[in-house]
C-alpha cells in the first residue's frame, strides 16, 4: 500500500515536468533527403537531450495517418518534421537544409515550448563539428 501511495505521490508532483513533446518526421521511402536525414542526424538524434526528451516519432506521408495526426494539414512534402506538445503544433520545418540547419531551426523551436532540455531550464542545444551538445546559456551552472 506505501508503494502504490509513494507512486500516486510522485506522478502528481512529478505531473509538470513531464510534458509529451514529440518530434513527427514525415517521410516516405523514396525520399532522397529523409535518408540523408538518417545519415547524418537519425543516428544520433536519440543520443542527444533533445532526442531523449523529445523523441521522434517517424509517420510515412503515404500511410493512413494515426488518429492523433489527423488535425495536422499542409504536409505535403518529405522530410517534414512537426513538433507536437500536448498533441498541439509548436513548430514545423519543412524539408532538410542541412545537418547544421536543422539543430539550429529545432533549438529554436524547443526554445519556444517554455519546456525545459534535460533537468536545467539553463541549457540550450549546442552543434558544434555536427555533434550536438547541451551547453549552459550565459554559463549559468544547473
Amino acid at each position: 500500500m506505501r508503494a502504490v501511495f509513494l507512486a500516486l505521490a510522485f506522478m502528481v508532483f512529478a505531473w509538470p515536468a513531464f510534458s509529451a513533446v514529440e518530434l513527427v518526421m514525415f517521410n516516405s521511402t523514396t525520399c532522397e533527403w529523409c535518408e540523408v536525414w538518417e545519415e547524418e542526424v537519425g543516428v544520433v538524434y536519440g543520443k542527444t537531450a533533445v532526442g531523449q526528451n523529445f523523441p521522434v516519432h517517424r509517420v510515412d506521408i503515404f500511410d493512413d495517418r494515426p488518429a492523433n495526426l489527423k488535425h495536422l494539414r499542409g504536409i505535403r512534402f518529405t522530410p517534414t518534421f512537426v513538433l507536437l506538445k500536448d498533441g498541439v503544433e509548436a513548430g514545423r520545418i519543412t524539408g532538410y537544409p542541412g545537418e547544421s540547419f536543422f539543430w539550429g531551426l529545432l533549438e529554436k523551436m524547443v526554445e519556444e515550448l517554455d519546456t525545459p532540455v534535460g533537468a536545467c531550464n539553463n541549457k540550450k542545444l549546442v552543434t558544434a563539428n555536427a555533434t550536438p551538445t547541451l551547453a549552459n546559456k550565459e554559463n549559468v551552472k544547473c
